[in-house]
């Protein structure tokens, strides 16, 4: 039986769901998955039952938290934003042929965020006896950039990191953490036709974390800026892997 939970952790108000029935043994593992620019906190919660029903085996061995994000984002009644973004500009831009491009940016909200996150990872560790080490991180757009940065800025290496049609920023700095991550085995995914988020900046990205000797499983599909069956798949495969079910 599914147990879903809102609580507070790191600041950050967070739905839990447990394939274990409360007060049962902790976790195994813990997935910690971030929506997107515009979203409501619940977005994502969806994928922990398509999670669990694709590997059944997670039922016993994972939790999934799901973290909302700090600000109300402007024009999206009810949505929220890990940092501010100017839609209207993005869309004139996009209308003009420009593609978007954000290597060399560090969104002026993303060392606050970054504070939060590494306050949420350290709570849920208490509570679970876990190290970071059991913990799979990820995230869709503006949340998959926000657990890329989280876990190259962690003091250890996560189990995982899932990128669901995120990007490149502050491509210095991540080039210079990766170092650290050799080996961190990485799901990525991308459309072809994604209007918000290039395809060419995620192959940048990409690229980026295979230099650095990171295990990236790249999974580009012909949609836009989603998260279709595919990226679903290969995202439970590296889940289940990391919980050796």
């Amino acid at each position: 039986m599914l147990t879903l939970t809102e609580t507070t952790l790191g600041g950050l108000t967070c739905r839990v769901l447990d394939g274990q029935a409360r007060g049962s043994a902790p976790p195994a593992q813990v997935v910690v998955l971030n929506h997107g620019f515009g979203a409501p906190g619940t977005d994502l919660v969806t994928l922990g039952p398509a999670f669990y029903e694709l590997h059944p085996g997670l039922l016993e061995t994972t939790r999934f938290v799901f973290p909302e994000a700090p600000h109300a984002a402007a024009g999206a009644p009810g949505g929220r934003a890990w940092w501010h973004i100017d839609m209207m500009a993005i869309q004139e831009a996009l209308m003009r042929g420009e593609k978007r491009q954000q290597r060399d940016v560090e969104p002026d909200g993303l060392p606050e965020v970054r504070k939060k996150l590494l306050a949420l990872i350290d709570e849920l560790g208490q509570m679970t006896g876990l190290p970071v080490s059991r913990f799979v991180l990820g995230g869709f757009s503006q949340g998959a950039m926000s657990t890329c940065d989280l876990a190259l800025s962690l003091d250890e290496a996560p189990g995982g990191l899932i990128q669901f049609s995120g990007t490149l920023l502050c491509e210095d700095r991540w080039a210079k953490k990766a170092q650290k991550r050799a080996g961190l085995k990485v799901m990525q995914s991308h459309g072809r036709y994604d209007p918000l988020l290039s395809f060419e900046e995620a192959e940048g990205l990409r690229d980026l974390l295979q230099a650095a000797g990171l295990d990236v499983t790249f999974v580009p599909f012909d949609g836009q800026h989603e998260i279709p069956p595919p990226a679903l798949i290969a995202a439970g495969q590296l889940i289940a892997a990391h919980a050796g079910v």
